[in-house]
């Protein structure tokens, strides 16, 4: 896809796009220095400004969500002095499904459609449908049963899975839109502020969204706090600003560029798979990217066991582990802003990958230390920027627009999986084989896989510099 440019200083000029030969010539280090660094160019990138902003209040959105759903089972469906894990474990499942149903299927359906109308449309949707939970549930109140359940937290589910079914096509579609609005040369700035931002989002999300929600309905007086008003009005008014904002947003999409004809589901995601098949780079991003997601997810249920045997702390603690791991990332996000353009994205990810092998090295020692564990932690979110950033970056500049929906669709498909499948196995294999060695486990995956990635990527510079020697 072509995007005409009118403002250069605003937005990007997609050059026309090297064939899948000539983009795997690049030389896998490069010293060249750009010509700008920073956050500063993509921060004067008013389209960028608006996608970025369109961003913030659905992930806002997102991270409240989860607290909106168990106010509800908690005032609506729980029983006094009944677990309410059991009913958070449905809401998590319903939000899971869809993430590993329809995450291919919405790349392509992404790459046929106008990416601004998707962000703006799924939005708004969600917002729609968390606003009228309230109504839903007053008119199912007097509902019996079915199967067990009762018919409102049945709702509950529907609109979950709904909810997380349009956010399969904003993932794609966002990634896809910051490839349209911000130059490749200043793509690592971009994922470097939009990574940042992501962990500052989650950090700060999951911190306020209890009191922000709870002072929204006391604001709103005791009847409506019942029914959660307040909270529904936060939640589903930031999904609504997100998709307004987005309205503003111009990526220079015009209808010649898109196919008429309708897609051919399953011929397109074949096509997305052979595309991996063929560019190793790519290919190789989108490994690094399952692991490191693999990683964190992992770390997420390991953390719960490092709080409860590290001393001076219990194991409802366990966030201040994952919070000092979403600090380093963010900090070293930050840095490769400015100096991360000096080195070629194979290089970053080794040495991350490496950093990352040796903290939780590290960390599978530091249980007897809560100063020590919170250094690895943040040591280990650190290396993870390397990783990530340059990764996705690499997806992102050297993925051909109308491709860019399929394979951002299979790395969100692959991304879940990856999220999903380390929490059903690393509570049992801890149980099984005790903290250290899965800590250990983890550390030669993610060595082995930057070294392979490093590798290959290696490989592909040197016969590409054959091919450019002889005359291709």
């Amino acid at each position: 896809m072509q995007v005409s440019e009118s403002n250069q200083n605003e937005t990007p000029s997609d050059n026309p796009r090297p064939s899948s030969i000539s983009m795997d010539r690049r030389p896998l280090y490069s010293s060249r220095q750009p010509s700008s660094q920073g956050f500063a160019p993509v921060l004067r990138n008013p389209r960028f400004l608006t996608l970025w902003g369109g961003q913030i209040f659905s992930q806002l959105a997102d991270k409240f969500y989860l607290v909106l759903m168990i106010a509800f089972i908690d005032s609506h469906f729980k029983a006094v002095g009944q677990p309410i894990s059991g009913w958070v474990s449905a809401i998590m499942i319903a939000n899971t499904i869809p993430a590993v149903l329809f995450g291919s299927l919405a790349g392509v359906y992404v790459d046929r459609w106008f990416k601004k109308g998707v962000l703006v449309v799924s939005n708004l949707i969600r917002g729609f449908l968390v606003l009228i939970v309230p109504t839903l549930l007053w008119f199912s109140q007097d509902i019996k049963t079915w199967m067990d359940l009762p018919v409102g937290f049945l709702i509950l589910l529907v609109v979950t899975f709904l909810v997380s079914t349009l956010t399969q096509f904003f993932a794609p579609a966002e990634q896809a839109t910051l490839a349209l609005v911000v130059r490749n040369r200043h793509l690592l700035a971009a994922n470097s502020l939009n990574t940042t931002t992501t962990m500052a989002v989650l950090i700060v999300g999951f911190a306020i969204g209890e009191p922000l929600l709870a002072i929204a309905d006391r604001l709103l007086g005791t009847s409506a706090a019942s029914w959660n008003f307040g909270k529904v009005l936060v939640v589903g008014g930031a999904y609504i600003i997100a998709g307004l904002i987005l309205l503003f947003l111009r990526t220079g999409e015009k209808s010649e560029h898109f196919r008429p004809e309708p897609p051919h589901i399953f011929d397109d995601i074949l096509d997305g798979v052979r595309y991996l098949q063929e560019n190793h780079r790519v290919r190789n991003a989108l490994i690094q990217l399952v692991i490191l997601f693999s990683v964190f997810a992992a770390l997420s249920v390991l953390a719960v066991r490092m709080a409860e045997i590290i001393p001076a702390m219990k194991a409802d603690q366990f966030g201040f582990l994952l919070a000092a791991g979403g600090v380093g990332l963010a900090i070293n996000a930050a840095i490769l802003a400015y100096w991360g353009q000096r080195f070629a994205n194979a290089q970053l990810s080794l040495w991350g990958s490496m950093g990352m092998a040796a903290s939780l090295i590290g960390l599978s020692v530091a249980t007897k230390s809560l100063w020590l564990a919170l250094a690895m932690t943040t040591l280990l979110g650190a290396f993870a920027a390397l990783v990530g950033v340059p990764m996705q970056t690499t997806l992102l500049a050297e993925t051909p627009p109308d491709m860019r929906g399929k394979v951002f669709g299979l790395e969100n498909n692959a991304v879940n999986i990856a999220l999903s499948l380390p929490l059903a196995v690393a509570g049992v294999a801890e149980t099984f084989l005790g903290l250290q060695p899965v800590l250990l486990a983890l550390a030669a995956l993610t060595g082995a896989g930057g070294i392979l990635s490093w590798y290959v990527a290696r490989l592909e510079s040197v016969k590409s510099s054959k091919v450019d020697r002889w005359g291709g």
